[in-house]
């Protein structure tokens, strides 16, 4: 299991975010609004001095989330192609990566992994079964919400290798071949070991944090 290296204050400031919007999305007086409105304030103060983001920036971001605050669901997908696995390179780091990214609303958890492929390497696939859900407390410029990850195994069935305005490079790597440059935490090592855990037994069940 990968060590967790999410800084403990980034923690603190993610649950005083949480507190904040469910706190203002129940208030039921002005009092009670202000209050939980500061609340946001403080953790927008926390990222902002532990980062480049701007104070004001945060607090538009904070504000902008309502209702009940719940972690955000990212998606990937394992796609393998003679036993090798699919990989995309991200523009943004230039790390490494299972396809795939934000659910958005409305989506079915697996048609937004394989959309994700289509839009990200050029290929058609269609989710099998669940590798994986994980807890992914991503780290990055304006990803400072919690999230989980779940990891589709999917079936290859058509297209061809194609990058875009997020990946630079498409490729298919063997268990030895991996790139030690991974995408922050769009995929990490221990997502990859059980991906090809699964290629080796497909009656294999899904892991879980």
């Amino acid at each position: 299991m990968d060590e967790d290296t999410t800084p403990r204050w980034l923690e603190l400031a993610r649950e005083i975010q949480a507190l904040s919007q469910t706190g203002l999305f129940f208030a039921e007086n002005e009092f009670a609004r202000e209050r939980h409105k500061r609340l946001g304030e403080i953790a927008a103060e926390m990222v902002s001095d532990h980062s480049s983001l701007e104070i004001n920036e945060l607090v538009n971001i904070f504000v902008s989330q309502t209702g009940y605050a719940t972690p955000r669901v990212d998606v990937r997908a394992a796609v393998f192609r003679d036993e090798k696995l699919l990989l995309v390179r991200e523009w943004i780091d230039g790390g490494w990566t299972m396809p795939g990214g934000w659910a958005d609303v409305g989506d079915i958890p697996s048609g937004a992994a394989e959309r994700e492929v289509r839009e990200e390497a050029g290929f058609l696939v269609k989710a099998r079964k669940v590798i994986g859900v994980y807890d992914a407390n991503r780290l990055g410029p304006l990803e400072i919400f919690h999230a989980y990850k779940i990891v589709f195994l999917c079936d290859l069935l058509g297209g061809e290798a194609r990058t875009s305005n997020e990946t630079s490079e498409v490729g298919f790597f063997g268990r030895e071949e991996i790139p030690l440059m991974l995408s922050g935490e769009r995929t990490k090592q221990r997502h990859i070991t059980d991906a090809f855990s699964v290629l080796d037994d497909s009656d294999r069940p899904a892991v879980f944090d």
